[in-house]
């Protein structure tokens, strides 16, 4: 039988590509592509992975360091040379986080 946590965390990296691109201003979107995006969301999959932030059995809530994880984009970033600025880091996560929002596994801190 199906329990309503089933279908708690559904994240889905093409609906979250495809969110994260119409969240985008105009601008920023001439140089921000699909495959920008997905780097981006792996770096931060593993991040969370190196952190311990990923549980795949647990439902707890974990704090991440949106600081530490952005400098830890652009530190792996750099090194396997993306050309990715910290503008362009900043929006995808921030459209990121919104995809997280709308689905539920986010939520503002209080």
């Amino acid at each position: 039988m199906k329990t309503q946590e089933d279908d708690l965390l559904v994240y889905d990296e093409d609906d979250a590509v495809k969110f994260i691109l119409n969240f985008l201003p105009e601008d920023a979107k001439k140089s921000i592509n699909d495959s920008k995006i997905e780097y981006v969301l792996d770096v931060v999959y593993e991040f969370y992975d190196e952190n311990g932030l990923i549980e795949e059995d647990s439902t707890e809530e974990a704090s991440i360091d949106e600081e530490e994880m952005f400098k830890y984009i652009l530190k792996v970033s750099k090194k396997d040379k993306m050309e990715l600025t910290e503008e362009e880091v900043q929006l995808i996560l921030e459209g990121e986080f919104e995809y997280g929002k709308s689905i539920g596994i986010y939520r503002e801190e209080e």
